[in-house]
């Protein structure tokens, strides 16, 4: 009988990495799915890059067991470069090449022949919306542009997993929306995506399981609304059309008043619809009337700050940034 949950497309144990007496990784744990979109938030200097570096084979770990499609890093690193693409904070285009020439240079360094490059590349150009800028010098492009090459040239070998460290970081609103729609369509046809952002929207919009990294640790793993149900602060917001509405209310619920408001009431709340159904069915039973009703639930902003602190902490970007050069 065959197996109903697939292996993991990336599966790391006990992941720890230091850079001198800096530890920049303790003992970090992830299972990230196949055909998702898996995103890792944290501060700068959390250990985020580093984590991609190890992935992507281009950082060795100090202890741990990482497998990618089923290789081990540290066995199988030509393997794991098989299967993978990367597309790192700083765009890796040549400025001196048109676009076309940069995707080329990527099949050439695939191995792809002729007819496959060419049909790869245009397909590649259309999808990213480059054709009318394909035999333009790439020094011509946007930001915006650069960033969608970047990731034409990452995907020229059909990897199943794709790593993007950062990769909306400086685009204007629009080509992050871009970004993010050609996100989606990677995990509709069922390629992996491992993304690091700082933007707690971008993590919400976009993926299905979001993992916290506080100081080389591994605060919280769960989807948005998951990690969102473990924050308190959620509520039921119901306004009246007087005090004496909102006090006959507040009898029928026995919920206390608080005095800043004198036409609404505050019902705690998980989130949990079956709470919004009982409290709407008491105030009914009651014969009381509400003007307006609002849901307030926590969000990522709200989670994150919970988890790791609002407090400015002792960053390792520094050293990160000296390794990585």
């Amino acid at each position: 009988m065959a197996d109903p949950s697939p292996a993991p497309a990336i599966k790391v144990t006990g992941l720890r990495k230091s850079f001198g007496e800096h530890l920049v990784l303790d003992g970090v744990e992830l299972d990230v799915e196949p055909g998702t979109v898996f995103a890792l938030l944290g501060q700068n200097g959390a250990g985020k890059t580093t984590i991609i570096r190890i992935l992507a084979t281009l950082l060795e770990p100090d202890e741990g067991e990482i497998r990618v499609a089923g290789h081990d890093v540290a066995h199988e690193a030509e393997a794991v470069r098989g299967v993978i693409g990367v597309t790192g904070q700083f765009s890796a285009v040549d400025d001196l090449l048109t676009g076309r020439e940069n995707l080329a240079l990527m099949a050439d360094l695939n191995h792809l022949g002729r007819a496959e490059s060419g049909r790869r590349i245009g397909d590649l150009l259309d999808r990213f919306e480059l054709t009318d800028a394909a035999d333009r010098l790439v020094a011509t492009y946007s930001g915006g542009m650069r960033r969608r090459l970047d990731l034409a040239m990452t995907l020229i070998g059909a990897p199943q997993i794709i790593f993007l460290d950062e990769p909306t970081t400086g685009l204007d609103p629009r080509s992050r929306r871009t970004m993010w729609d050609i996100v989606r369509s990677l995990a509709g046809e069922g390629i992996t995506v491992f993304l690091t952002t700082q933007y707690l929207d971008e993590a919400d919009r976009l993926a299905d399981q979001i993992a916290i990294l506080d100081h080389g640790r591994l605060v919280a793993q769960g989807s948005s609304q998951e990690l969102k149900q473990r924050i308190p602060g959620g509520r039921i917001d119901l306004r009246f059309a007087d005090a004496p509405g909102r006090l006959a209310a507040a009898g029928a619920l026995d919920v206390p008043l608080r005095e800043d408001d004198a036409l609404t009431l505050h019902i705690p709340t998980d989130g949990n619809v079956a709470t919004l159904r009982r409290v709407l069915r008491e105030l009914d039973d009651a014969a009381i009337d509400v003007v307006d009703l609002a849901i307030h639930t926590p969000d990522l902003d709200d989670v994150f700050f919970a988890l790791t602190g609002r407090e400015d902490r002792l960053a390792l970007s520094e050293v990160e940034e000296e390794i990585h050069r």
